[in-house]
């Protein structure tokens, strides 16, 4: 028997989730949780499960350590 005051589990689109992460981002977390009706703990779980983008100066610095271990690699 299902209680009439439980409440059914809500399933976001990851369309959704983007962008509440997005409005937390310009605004803080608790902010955007109470906006979007969401508990802050909720956005805290997708932000860290969202992947993270490198930025331009990570990817070259990793590029510039990987090419001269290939380039080693090669030439074994």
């Amino acid at each position: 028997m299902t209680n009439d005051y439980q409440k059914k589990r809500k399933y976001h689109s990851l369309e959704f989730k983007a962008e509440a992460l997005k409005l937390a981002e310009k605004t803080r977390i608790l902010s955007a949780a109470r906006e979007l009706g969401l508990q802050d703990s909720q956005l805290y779980t997708w932000q860290s499960a969202a992947p993270r983008k490198k930025t331009n100066s990570e990817r070259v610095s990793a590029l510039t350590t990987e090419v001269p271990k290939l380039k080693r690699q090669l030439a074994v």
